[in-house]
């Protein structure tokens, strides 16, 4: 579309067999095509070529930078800070945009007045039609109405500069972009979202995916020290329940010392609080979902282990981030 401005777009990326179709999608939608496609490899050990070819006609346009498994936030800033195109578009290596991907974000970014810093892709994560949604693909639903998520989002290039980029204490693909919206916003740029939609598979994953997950909260700890107790409004963040985990693994634990001490009145009132709120986390995962002997076995066991394991790495982020100031930017 004439009158658009330039773009780039980054993809980070750690192998994945769905970069193919990232790629692949890219290259059929129609409109203005990107400057040049940044595909950030940060595998620490790379052991194979990337599918670059699945790029067909944008293939001569891609370029290819390594960063060595240093994490999601410093294989986009590698990329970004190499861009010479007025807007750097970050899409994640499992998305696949629509068809008039192209053509809707050059509108999108033609329509951008001054102040705009950043402009959201919609999402759009398919379900299976033929029955409920396991929990795994309930938490991946989520997206569609996470805010800034940079599954697909477009920035300013000179807003990145400002601000400073993504902040790499962010090792996981987990509250870094909600932490770079809040600072492209403090330093006076808006944040709106766009026409344009990307479609977001649910990836295959382990009945025990959700344990690994709860790293997240050391995250959280660290965003509560560089953006205070309320961001989680301001960046449009679902608190979560962490609260409840903290209330269920003080019961547990409470549980054990009153058992230890002889107090078995206080013991079983503890153990009945414990059972209670861990039953209450089983069931508020088990039945919106197929509730199938798998899923359902599946979501007992990490129903006992999530809140505890939720706690220790809450605690950890605290005790490592306690010293943690926001980053800097260059202007």
């Amino acid at each position: 579309m004439t009158g658009a401005p330039a773009y780039t777009v980054v993809v980070p990326t750690i192998g994945r067999p769905c970069l193919a179709e990232c790629l692949r999608a890219l290259a059929e939608a129609a409109g203005q095509p990107p400057h040049e496609v940044i595909v950030v490899d940060d595998r620490p050990a790379p052991d194979g070529e990337l599918p670059l070819r699945a790029a067909g006609p944008l293939l001569d346009r891609v370029r290819i930078l390594r960063t060595g498994g240093k994490g999601p936030a410093a294989a986009r800033n590698a990329g970004w800070r190499t861009v010479e195109t007025p807007w750097t578009v970050f899409l994640d290596d499992d998305v696949q945009v629509l068809p008039d991907w192209s053509r809707l974000l050059a509108e999108d970014l033609r329509e951008a007045d001054e102040q705009v810093g950043g402009i959201q892709g919609q999402l759009r994560v398919p379900l299976p039609p033929d029955r409920r949604p396991t929990d795994w693909e309930r938490n991946t639903k989520g997206l569609e109405n996470a805010a800034w998520a940079t599954a697909d989002m477009a920035y300013r290039t000179d807003a990145l500069a400002r601000v400073g980029g993504f902040d790499e204490r962010f090792r996981r693909a987990f509250r870094e972009d909600a932490d770079l919206a809040l600072r492209v916003q403090r330093a006076g740029w808006s944040l709106i979202r766009g026409r344009r939609i990307t479609r977001h598979p649910v990836r295959p994953a382990h009945w025990w995916a959700s344990l690994p997950a709860q790293r997240g909260n050391a995250d959280d700890a660290l965003m509560n020290r560089l953006h205070g107790r309320d961001w989680w409004d301001r960046a449009r963040a679902p608190r979560g329940r962490l609260p409840r985990h903290l209330a269920v693994t003080g019961a547990a634990l409470a549980t054990a010392a009153c058992a230890l001490t002889g107090r078995r009145r206080a013991a079983t009132a503890c153990a009945a609080l414990w059972t209670l709120g861990t039953a209450e986390f089983a069931l508020a995962r088990i039945l919106p979902g197929p509730r199938t002997a798998r899923e359902t076995a599946g979501m007992l066991g990490t129903s006992l282990l999530i809140p505890p394991l939720a706690v220790r790495h809450w605690l950890r982020g605290v005790v490592r981030h306690r010293h943690a100031r926001p980053l800097g930017g260059t202007g």
